[in-house]
């Protein structure tokens, strides 16, 4: 396995509008509701620096959104979280440092107050919004909006005292289904999906599949705490497993965010994100041109440090 590492720092200004609100509709019910949005903006300027340098601006926008219902023992969480990047350097065009569009969906229900058990229902969908390149290549993209498109569907058990704290999902039928809307993408068998058919003069007979549905195992963990004072941890895990397709193989998804509290207005984060999914192949280029080997599955790592002021209303 080869490892493919992406580090992103990011010295940032970071403004965010938080809004929680709670509607009572009955001693045992009620709604709450949670909205931020934040920009992170980092510049450096060189004039006439001996030690040399490249001037540079990026942008980091982020939003996240959720809505929680609770009454008795049915719960209902739903949240959508986007972010969007991009760095600009004076000798370069623009460039993505960040896409991602995520929105799950839960509904829990338990048989009383004691148990902290909940029969489970979930549904996750992933993808982006623009193309994806490998720099500084841009006349093929390697990704781009529903190309891929991530879509989970799937029921099980839940166990959590405070599941917006603390989760523990498993289940044992989960659908997966694989999105790939751009033909070329899908012609070239990319993420998993069944490539294109051609004949000896490499004339197409038959398109890609623009769709690949599998039908597995899932396992995810979400947990957020304050460790120490002023440290607050984040921490979503999962695993999925198909069962008619190489079973065993695993598919992970983890990310670790600590977030410090300097004062009311600064505050710093720092965090990990690691993906292997084996559908996802990778191409290395030779020496002939549009001649690709090596394709296999490849860990991915992504690192992000960020520093700014915060503002909260």
């Amino acid at each position: 396995m080869r490892f493919c590492l992406l580090f992103l720092f990011i010295f940032s200004f970071q403004a965010v509008k938080a809004q929680d609100s709670v509607v009572k509709v009955l001693d045992t019910a009620k709604w709450v509701q949670i909205n931020r949005a934040g920009l992170d903006l980092n510049e450096v300027t060189f004039v006439n620096w001996n030690a040399g340098g490249s001037n540079s601006v990026s942008a980091l926008f982020n939003v996240f959104s959720s809505l929680r219902y609770k009454k008795d023992n049915l719960i209902w969480i739903s949240y959508i979280r986007t972010r969007y990047g991009v760095n600009k350097q004076e000798s370069q065009k623009l460039r993505k440092t960040e896409d991602e569009f995520e929105l799950i969906s839960t509904i829990g229900f338990r048989k009383d107050t004691l148990t902290n058990w909940y029969y489970s229902g979930r549904l996750n969908f992933k993808t982006q919004y623009s193309k994806g390149f490998n720099y500084p290549n841009r006349d093929n993209p390697i990704s781009r909006f529903m190309a891929p498109g991530y879509l989970f569907i799937g029921g099980g058990v839940e166990y959590g005292k405070n599941l917006e704290r603390f989760s523990f999902y498993f289940s044992p039928l989960t659908f997966k289904g694989t999105f790939v809307l751009d033909q070329d993408l899908a012609d070239s068998g990319s993420f998993g999906v069944q490539a294109a058919e051609y004949d000896a003069l490499q004339n197409r007979i038959k398109k890609g599949e623009n769709a690949r549905t599998e039908m597995g195992l899932l396992v995810t963990n979400t947990y957020e705490a304050e460790v120490f004072e002023n440290i607050h941890i984040r921490n979503q895990f999962s695993v999925y497993t198909d069962y008619f397709n190489s079973f065993g193989n695993m598919d992970i998804d983890w990310e670790v965010i600590f977030d410090f509290k300097v004062n009311n207005y600064v505050k710093a984060t720092l965090g990990s994100h690691i993906r292997y999914d084996n559908d996802i192949k990778t191409q290395e280029e030779t020496d002939v041109v549009d001649v690709f080997v090596g394709r296999g599955a490849k860990l991915q790592w992504k690192q992000l440090l960020g520093v700014g002021v915060t503002m909260e209303f």
